[in-house]
């Protein structure tokens, strides 16, 4: 099965929308209302980037000292309500892209219908329920901290489907359970070094379950991903005999199977709150497997809300590697050697391990808008860049990197 979005089906989407009224007439036809963030954001390290998510092209500390792109956006939704039974909803953000252009492009658009008052589907573009707030984490006010935690919401940076999903919600006295089923596919671009990443046969099943102010969720999901990239460097390794092909299968990134798992739990009874997700990628290449986790909580004096987090991301690999032994090798061979084991540890180093303390603090100073300031200490493996982008010759790998943020979130 193959479903892409294109502008044709979103067109047909809002043509149908035009041409249905809900039968309920409290009901208005349609809904608007939107979100965004301003920040601002500073690092120490000025040899990388810092940056909130793998698809921006910079962010603070090497390309500027100050950055607005990391987690400025501005979000509209639109929901048409078609009938009591058939909804339709776009929601469209403009934010930092991979070309480092701000044009807006489509989050969410998809078609629902509810079958009964606890089993609904829906077919278009659908976020995927992989984490807690997977659902609003693009929207800062929804949110205690100033982003999610990157170790964490970074390890998929696949965030949403083309296809189709199903929900069925049951209530056994005080918990409500609802179960998740979603197929679909992915293609996101990123910048210049990865390019556009195809996510495809995409299937997962998600459960979230609820009982007054405690919350469960556990989600998983498989896909077949395919990086083009990636794919003439590994190919290159295996023109190098057993030695290579040995390197290219464990390291390969340009085609694999991935399966992806998370668990998470919330308990936010008003006046405080405690969260903490683990989640965990596998796959017969070495350079996806992956875990991490981060734990949570907050106070809330009045309008006020300090917090403190801590993150880690860990990956069972080697970056420092040597690749193919080329003191074995004939001369003419020996410079095409070692021009491949150098794109290998870029490879390698790449692969983010560290962790992160962040303490912050929440003040709702008006209606739908609150202010945040967060101060992040980040340690990095020794061999690896982290979660840092737009790396300088002379960036020396490991160390620490200090990150100050602070936005305006609001809702409308």
């Amino acid at each position: 099965m193959s479903f892409k979005l294109t502008p044709i089906a979103l067109l047909v989407m809002a043509l149908y929308a035009v041409g249905v009224r809900a039968d309920d007439a409290d009901t208005p036809m349609y809904s608007f209302s939107g979100y965004g963030t301003l920040g601002v954001v500073h690092s120490s390290e000025n040899k990388a980037d810092f940056t909130s998510n793998a698809s921006k092209p910079n962010g603070a500390g090497y390309s500027r000292s100050w950055s607005a792109d990391v987690d400025s956006l501005i979000a509209g939704q639109v929901i048409a309500n078609l009938t009591p039974q058939l909804t339709a909803v776009v929601q469209v953000i403009s934010e930092q892209n991979y070309d480092n252009t701000y044009r807006p492009h489509v989050e969410w658009a998809n078609i629902k219908y509810q079958l009964t008052p606890d089993i609904s589907a829906r077919v278009g573009r659908i976020v995927l329920p992989v984490f807690l707030v997977s659902d609003f984490r693009k929207v800062g006010y929804a949110n205690p901290w100033v982003r999610t935690p990157v170790e964490v919401y970074g390890l998929l940076p696949i965030t949403n489907s083309d296809g189709l999903d199903a929900s069925y919600r049951v209530r056994i006295g005080e918990f409500t359970n609802t179960v998740q089923g979603l197929y679909g596919q992915s293609d996101p671009t990123f910048p210049s070094g990865i390019g556009t990443l195809k996510a495809k046969d995409m299937w997962g099943i998600a459960y979230t379950g609820e009982a007054g102010a405690a919350t469960a969720h556990i989600t998983y999901l498989k896909t077949n991903v395919s990086i083009d990239s990636f794919k003439p460097l590994f190919d290159g390794f295996r023109q190098f005999g057993a030695e290579g092909i040995a390197l290219a299968d464990k390291y390969d990134l340009s085609k694999v199977h991935l399966s992806f798992i998370s668990l998470g739990a919330m308990y936010d009874p008003g006046g405080w709150f405690v969260m903490s997700e683990w989640c965990a990628i596998d796959s017969k290449a070495v350079t996806v497997k992956r875990h991490a986790w981060y734990a949570s909580g907050g106070y809330r004096i009045g309008n006020f809300t300090p917090y403190l987090t801590y993150a880690r991301v860990k990956a069972d690999i080697n970056p420092a590697d040597p690749g193919l032994t080329v003191s074995a090798l004939p001369p003419f061979l020996a410079g095409t050697a070692i021009a491949l084991n150098a794109g290998l540890s870029n490879v390698l180093r790449s692969v983010p391990v560290q962790n992160t303390v962040s303490i912050g603090g929440r003040w709702d100073f008006m209606k739908n808008a609150d202010i945040k300031l967060q101060f992040d200490h980040t340690r990095i493996d020794t061999g690896t860049i982290g979660s840092l982008i737009n790396i300088q010759p002379d960036y020396q790998t490991g160390g620490k990197v200090n990150v100050f943020s602070a936005t305006i979130d609001f809702v409308f």
